[in-house]
């Protein structure tokens, strides 16, 4: 790579923004320069490929700077994440650049912020892939800024890239704006998670003559461990016994918000209620997640058992260990969280507790962003039949499609050029759509053999650090003689035991906590029929779950009452007494259910359990709901199908006579069939009913 120097006009305000990030004796290395220098050359591009740590937001800061004292426009950031925005916002003050952000959380400034944008008081304004793609937000800002930006930087540039781990639509977005810019406008695009294909399809979609500025990713701070074989449940124990002994603050990854919330239950049963522990979702308030992210920058917690939401951009040079619960479905996004630790110390721990059920969820993940051409069709079919702009919910009720998979639909046919989104709504193009089954056959296979380097990770059969730089087409990739594989066994202070009475301890927790289940309040509308308010002589009252999705705690039990014998008596017991727990509750609460009702949609639990809960309560039987036997309505079908279908399945319902009614429903993703039920008993009869949900899937 060839160097090159910043002008002798260039070079104090750079050191100026480097001494006030860093320290009175930090520079910018030669790489960092050469980066800038091209930048402050108007109309450059360059794509800057660096481990985390290397300095990455040290040159759009210094570039920024350096441009705007020559006079050029201000700096447009795109940024993936509320945390990082808000951590880059107080970088690029405390470098002397003038920054704010737009993002959901300051909708009351943003016409002030636009207002210093278009009038130049601003410097640096960071936005959001999706507030990009909003066209409210072009029409206003970015086309009065398209001729007068100075510089565009495209931050995690690796999510432009469908063979990327972490493509997002949205992101398409920013070639949008590229096409806009005066050409005198340089651009900038940063990821620590890149390998040769995604660079180049990146480079090629800044235009010609890019920079690549490529470095090796390698972390000697790292000491990488696998402990694979754990049950659900022992995973939970294993963090629960270790986290106290690991150093410093760290992040814990779980796979769900729901792992999130019950593994900070299960280190609480170990450790007591007030040990610092907290789960971060992106289901949180916004300003509640600053919050957590403050207390982990400030050492006031322990750790934040996190989604993937506590990711990218996340800056903290001590943070000591992250541990997943869950691997990642490919190297390079596992390589981007394991990153966040030891930036600034000598040394970190990370470990990965590996599990046979992983692989479903990198099934899913591999397909998840793969267009559907017989969904895109239905979907370009209702756009084509639409008069004028159509809402997402418009076309989820002419289309049958689940809300998300409608807006994910566009976004992926307004990469293509066949859809546009306008304030009013989606509305075609005119251009064709055909399904390019080459290229996603390109990318599925791509998905599949990261998820064989997942699997050769898992078992140790290289060094892991090796393995995770070689994902990223590192040419430096070597042994590192840290991790577990290179030493033969895992960092000293770790265990890969979990001790019985811990597994005990955090098991009855957790079953302790049935989840609420909130009843349905409005019917769906759509093929359905029935729209608006549920009137409250049909509605449920508040139900509870037993088990939701993949708890850990009733992942055996459920496999196993299943199934015959004894195991599945000693099963078919535990989820026994684990309902006559929630029967007290309401007990204490002061409600009796006089009846119990079986509405079993196929496993045969609900109609177990409630026998026994009568020959327990000493209650009189009572007729179970009829279910017509047959399969699901399907994963894509939206709401109102959904009621349709098990609207059709279901039979009359038993007479109650005003008894107040226990339902007890075995297994369902859907709370249709449970809204319908209920409905149904109320008309015919009964009292309030209270639905006990066995296990609500996902």
């Amino acid at each position: 790579m060839q160097t090159r120097s910043l002008s002798s006009r260039d070079r104090p305000t750079a050191d100026a923004v480097i001494t006030a990030l860093a320290g009175p004796d930090a520079r910018l290395r030669p790489d960092q320069e050469t980066a800038v220098a091209t930048l402050a050359t108007p109309g450059s591009r360059a794509l800057v490929v660096q481990a985390t740590g290397w300095g990455k937001s040290a040159v759009y800061w210094a570039a920024t700077a350096v441009i705007r004292a020559n006079g050029g426009g201000p700096t447009l950031i795109v940024s993936p994440l509320l945390s990082l925005m808000r951590d880059q916002v107080s970088a690029a003050t405390r470098g002397g650049l003038r920054a704010a952000t737009l993002n959901s959380s300051n909708v009351d400034e943003w016409s002030a912020i636009e207002d210093d944008l278009t009038s130049g008081a601003l410097d640096v304004l960071l936005v959001s892939p999706e507030r990009l793609a909003n066209p409210g937000f072009g029409r206003r800002v970015l086309d009065a800024l398209a001729g007068r930006l100075g510089l565009v930087v495209i931050d995690e540039a690796h999510a432009i890239s469908d063979w990327g781990h972490d493509f997002r639509p949205d992101y398409r977005r920013v070639a949008d704006v590229l096409q806009q810019l005066n050409p005198q406008t340089s651009v900038l695009a940063t990821t620590a998670t890149a390998n040769e294909r995604v660079t180049a399809d990146v480079a090629a979609q800044l235009g010609a003559a890019t920079l690549v500025l490529r470095g090796p990713l390698a972390r000697k701070s790292l000491h990488l461990n696998v402990i694979d074989g754990l049950s659900p449940i022992e995973r939970y124990g294993w963090v629960a016994d270790q986290i106290a002994t690991l150093p410093g603050s760290g992040i814990v990854y779980v796979l769900t918000v729901a792992d999130a919330d019950r593994l900070v239950t299960a280190i609480k049963a170990r450790h007591g209620d007030d040990y610092p522990v907290a789960a971060y979702t992106g289901q949180l308030p916004a300003d509640q997640r600053h919050g957590l992210e403050d207390d982990l920058l400030g050492n006031r917690v322990k750790a934040l058992v996190a989604t993937s939401a506590l990711g990218m951009g996340f800056d903290k040079p001590d943070l000591g260990f992250v541990v997943h619960v869950g691997a990642p479905p490919s190297p390079v996004s596992y390589y981007q969280q394991v990153g966040r630790a030891g930036r600034a110390l000598d040394e970190a721990v990370v470990v990965l507790l590996a599990s046979r059920m992983d692989e479903a969820v990198w099934d899913y993940f591999a397909t998840a962003t793969i267009p559907d051409p017989q969904r895109m069709d239905r979907l370009l079919a209702a756009l084509a039949e639409s008069d004028g702009p159509a809402s997402v919910p418009q076309l989820e009720a002419r289309t049958g499609m689940r809300r998300t998979r409608v807006e994910l639909a566009c976004k992926q046919l307004a990469v293509d050029g066949a859809t546009e989104r306008t304030p009013d709504g989606w509305v075609l193009t005119g251009a064709p759509w055909t399904y390019d089954a080459e290229h996603y056959a390109g990318v599925l296979a791509v998905r599949r053999r990261e998820a064989e380097i997942m699997r050769a990770y898992i078992g140790g059969r290289d060094c892991l650090m090796k393995l995770l730089t070689q994902a990223l087409d590192d040419p430096l990739a070597q042994d590192c003689g840290r991790c577990s594989v290179c030493l033969g066994h895992l960092t000293p202070g770790l265990s890969a035991q979990v001790p019985t009475e811990t597994l005990g301890i955090i098991s009855a927790a957790l079953r302790g906590q049935a989840q609420l289940l909130e009843p349905r309040k409005m019917w769906p509308g759509g093929v359905f029929g029935s729209r608006g308010r549920i009137p409250a002589g049909q509605m449920a009252e508040a139900g509870r779950v037993l088990a939701f999705a993949d708890a850990p705690q009733w992942t055996d039990t459920l496999a196993a009452a299943r199934q015959s014998g004894e195991a599945a008596e000693t099963a078919r017991t535990e989820l026994t007494r684990a309902a006559v727990a929630v029967l007290a509750e309401w007990g204490r609460a002061g409600v009796r259910p006089e009846l119990i009702c079986a509405l079993d949609l196929g496993t045969g639990l609900a109609t177990d359990l409630a026998r026994r809960l009568r020959d327990i309560g000493k209650r009189a039987d009572s007729a179970d709901f009829p279910v017509t036997p047959g399969p699901g309505p399907g994963r894509d079908a939206n709401g109102a199908a959904d009621a349709a279908h098990w609207r059709d399945r279901l039979g009359a319902p038993p007479q109650l006579d005003g008894a107040s009614v226990l339902l007890v429903i075995d297994e369902t993703s859907s709370t249709w069939p449970i809204t319908l039920a209920v409905a149904a008993l109320r008309e015919a009869g009964s009292g309030p009913v209270l639905p006990l949900l066995v296990h609500q899937t996902v």
